[in-house]
């Protein structure tokens, strides 16, 4: 359809979350993805659905690397996803071990090698992670002082030594994109601060920008820190060369953007007035997927139906109309370039 032109040179995508995790996106113990009754990947059909009925053009799509994926469906995952021109990223999963404990130094390692290496294979240009810390693990309690400037050391370790044992130069994966999460998912890299305080170094450590910092304003929202830090933050970040992808996420809920209560509007101005926004993406996650169930222990926020009568389909094709919309006056206010 496409009957709404984008005006910025800002790639617009979908982080098919709302998809769920189990039954959508984790593959079997075999390393499958699921499948519809056709035959066809979820993850794929669902995708086509969302381009061909979105009124602004998708541009992009993220989607979850699982070490043990099998092969042959990431070949096919990747080969359909550009059929249908999206340029495909890998979010790079890690579990099972902690990044910020030396001896799970190089099981966290492999599996983040594993997945740049799989990125290189199929010519990915963008991966992400959130690899900086272990997710909801239990009895831990926040770093601060020298235990967190331990903590960043560990994770520059780690991130610089994946990045040298995979090989930067020549693989085409021209940036990796760290994402910190809310409070209580993480308890110590839980606001964009703290994230580029790692980011920032790790540069340092490996030479270059290649490590940028994910600006995700659901998490941004439900951090400690204000708006306006945010804003002076990503500044700074952009300054450096470090601004990476924008994920537009409702906080708490992470259902329909109606939802947010200002942070992506003032966030994703923030990174506009940058000049350093390249890509946005949608994110929407479904309030009765089974992995997600400790978030919603964790804040009730998290269940809450907002589709408000449609699909989930229909949420995130609403929530790229907003977004597109968002850019297009941002250059029409001359906040972004056209």
């Amino acid at each position: 359809m496409n009957l709404i032109p984008l005006k910025s040179n800002v790639r617009l995508g979908v982080v098919p979350t709302h998809l769920k995790f189990v039954g959508g996106l984790v593959p079997d113990e075999n390393g499958k993805v699921p499948r519809n009754a056709e035959g066809v990947l979820l993850v794929v059909d669902e995708m086509k659905k969302l381009t061909e009925a979105s009124k602004v053009k998708i541009s992009c799509v993220q989607v979850p690397y699982f070490p043990g994926l099998d092969e042959a469906d990431v070949a096919e995952m990747v080969r359909e996803f550009r059929t249908l021109d999206l340029e495909v990223q890998f979010i790079l999963m890690v579990g099972g071990a902690d990044p910020m404990n030396p001896a799970d130094e190089d099981a966290v390692v492999e599996m983040l090698v594993g997945g740049l290496n799989a990125a290189k294979k199929h010519g990915i240009a963008h991966v992400s992670s959130t690899s900086v810390e272990a997710w909801m693990q239990p009895g831990a309690t926040e770093k601060v002082g020298d235990e967190f400037e331990a903590a960043v050391a560990q994770n520059v370790k780690v991130h610089a030594r994946a990045a040298r044992e995979f090989g930067i130069e020549g693989s085409g994966v021209v940036a990796w994109h760290i994402e910190f999460l809310r409070g209580g998912e993480f308890q110590t890299f839980t606001d964009i601060g703290r994230i580029w305080t790692f980011v920032r170094r790790a540069n340092e450590e490996v030479g270059e920008p290649f490590f940028k910092v994910m600006v995700d304003a659901a998490h941004c929202g439900d951090s400690v820190l204000s708006i306006s830090e945010n804003q002076t933050l990503i500044a700074e970040i952009a300054a450096a060369g470090a601004l990476g992808i924008f994920h537009a996420s409702a906080k708490t809920t992470r259902g329909c953007l109606s939802t947010d209560d200002g942070w992506i509007g003032a966030l994703l101005a923030a990174c506009a007035q940058t000049g350093c926004l390249e890509m946005a993406f949608v994110e929407l996650f479904h309030h009765e997927d089974a992995a997600l169930e400790p978030l919603r222990e964790l804040d009730p926020g998290h269940g809450i139906d907002t589709t408000d009568g449609r699909s989930y389909e229909e949420a995130v094709l609403d929530g790229l109309v907003d977004v597109g919309r968002r850019l297009n006056n941002l250059v029409n206010r001359g906040m972004l370039e056209s």
